[in-house]
């Protein structure tokens, strides 16, 4: 029995269009419900009431439970490549600028409550997602819409502000979801865990004290679009640490784990021989990288971070923490996506103390420069904290840097960097969609989602929409390699590594090699039960 299965990536931003799976929701596999372990934690709280609504969510935890309940016009196909039609029976761009793009719904959508869905619906959940302007920054992903227009109830009309090549992987995204305006408010987020639409399951959730524990995914009988639903009911059940997900897969309590799993239990059933669990690794596009309040004291000076880029050893960042599990990267863009460019390195080179020295003595800044790094300790794997003391320890040894790390929880540590209060902090990036422009606007074009007051008026006003323009991504690689360069001289970003990403499956599960896609996105609908793979 082959302990770990490669699924060997496509090369992303080159694909030809992929036909989507047949047919509406035909299939399911019968049984009990496949369990599926995650350490993604879901809470409510003050300072994030509506975790699930598709107007505010905004990380890949809560996407991946809106992508199983509410419906797109478009969807990603099965191994990456342009989206096709989902919730639309045919989509496409209209004019010759890729200013007008409509789509015709797929006859007879019904909500799961057995309500129609008609083009009203669409248009009413894209006004509300952009008017509500949450402060997840989400909307942005819309914000070269200008209006929406309806002819009858199937067709529905986007007139867009400027050409957007970009704008059919958009509607592919929970942030497009469409939404029944019975169960939703044009001018109030939905607060708590209720999730309805017209995706291939409905949904069921089960929390603890504004906390989020188990949801359970049933198959949606009125569900009419282009995915085959492989089972009847999934569960997804959050753990609050690998090691507690990693022994219910090993009991037979979860049928299968995703992220985040540790460093070493991937090393570890990738090495084992006799075992009824399977390693699954897929093509992945996550990122990590340094943020910075670049209007904070301590880091507002350019040279105090081009001295960071010029320190740090993302080569040995990279193997003392992730092994194989994990590559450097030297821009935001990651290397297998078109339009990739190695701005960092061709900038700084290998890491130079002495470059970095100069640097400071250049601009004046008196050394070594305190510096405190934040980082989550439960959003992006246990490894977190090894890496940021590994990061610590790369800047102090340098004798330039005097750095302290500290560590919290995500539902504080994002309401904290979203309001300005950390100087340097980490963050990882599941893209949007597997294009360069999902590795770029979100941070750099006008309502950022790192809420960021970083503003490069070339970039936001010239660049992003030139890119866009071209609908060659090929095309948009002049584009999109200025602005990586511009970021490895200005460094309001620094990208540390891009990663692989796995699943661990028990062997009666089918469908594993589809169930993630390259953004890291759960399709849950292609698992099954049967033969192992």
């Amino acid at each position: 029995m082959n302990r770990k299965t490669l699924v060997l990536p496509a090369v992303v931003g080159l694909l030809a269009p992929v036909l989507a799976a047949c047919g509406g929701s035909d299939g399911g596999s019968g049984g009990d419900a496949i369990v599926v372990g995650t350490t993604d934690r879901f809470t409510v709280s003050k300072d994030d009431p509506a975790p699930l609504d598709p107007a505010y969510a905004y990380d890949v935890g809560t996407w991946n439970i809106l992508r199983q309940t509410v419906q797109t016009l478009m969807v990603q196909p099965r191994g990456d490549g342009e989206p096709v039609p989902e919730a639309a029976e045919q989509c496409g761009f209209t004019d010759t600028g890729n200013e007008r793009y409509s789509c015709t719904l797929r006859d007879g959508l019904e909500f799961a409550n057995g309500d129609p869905v008609t083009a009203a619906d669409v248009k009413f959940s894209f006004e509300r997602a952009i008017s509500l302007e949450a402060d997840t920054g989400v909307f942005s992903l819309l914000s070269t819409v200008d209006t929406v227009e309806t002819q009858g109830d199937r067709e529905v009309i986007f007139h867009l502000k400027t050409a957007d090549a970009t704008f059919p992987f958009k509607l592919s995204t929970p942030v497009a979801g469409i939404v029944n305006p019975k169960d939703y408010e044009k001018g109030k987020l939905r607060e708590g865990f209720a999730v309805d639409g017209s995706g291939p399951y409905t949904l069921e959730a089960e929390s603890d004290g504004g906390e989020l524990t188990k949801v359970v995914f049933t198959k949606n009988p009125t569900y009419k679009g282009s995915l085959k639903v492989n089972n009847d009911k999934v569960e997804l059940a959050s753990f609050a640490d690998a090691e507690s997900m990693g022994s219910a897969l090993e009991k037979g309590d979860i049928d299968l784990m995703t992220r985040a799993m540790t460093p070493e239990q991937i090393q570890k059933l990738s090495e084992a021989t006799d075992s009824d669990v399977d390693l699954v690794e897929v093509a992945g596009l996550e990122i990590r990288y340094l943020g910075f309040n670049t209007s904070a004291t301590t880091v507002k000076s350019k040279a105090v971070r081009q001295a960071m880029a010029q320190v740090v050893n993302r080569s040995e960042l990279v193997a003392d923490v992730y092994g194989s599990q994990a590559e450097p990267l030297y821009s935001m863009v990651p290397a297998s996506i078109t339009g990739h460019s190695n701005s960092f390195f061709n900038k700084y080179g290998d890491p130079s103390v002495d470059k970095a020295k100069t640097m400071l003595e250049q601009a004046n800044i008196t050394t070594p420069v305190k510096l405190t790094l934040h980082y989550t300790t439960d959003h992006y794997g246990a490894a977190t904290k090894q890496e940021f003391e590994q990061l610590q320890k790369q800047l102090n040894d340098s004798g330039l840097f005097d750095v302290q790390i500290e560590g919290q929880a995500w539902e504080k540590f994002r309401p904290a960097e979203k309001e300005g209060e950390f100087d340097v902090f980490g963050m990882g990036w599941f893209p949007d969609f597997p294009d360069a422009d999902s590795f770029i606007a979100p941070f750099l074009d006008e309502n950022d989602t790192l809420n960021s007051p970083y503003d490069n008026t070339e970039i936001i006003n010239t660049l992003i929409p030139q890119s866009r323009r071209e609908a060659d991504r090929l095309a948009a690689g002049e584009s999109l390699t200025e602005i990586q360069d511009i970021i490895a001289d200005d460094v309001p970003l620094l990208p540390l590594w891009q990663g692989k990403q796995y699943v661990a499956t028990r062997d009666d599960v089918t469908g594993t090699a589809y169930v993630l896609n390259s953004s890291s996105s759960l399709q849950l609908w292609e698992l099954g039960r049967g033969v192992s793979e």
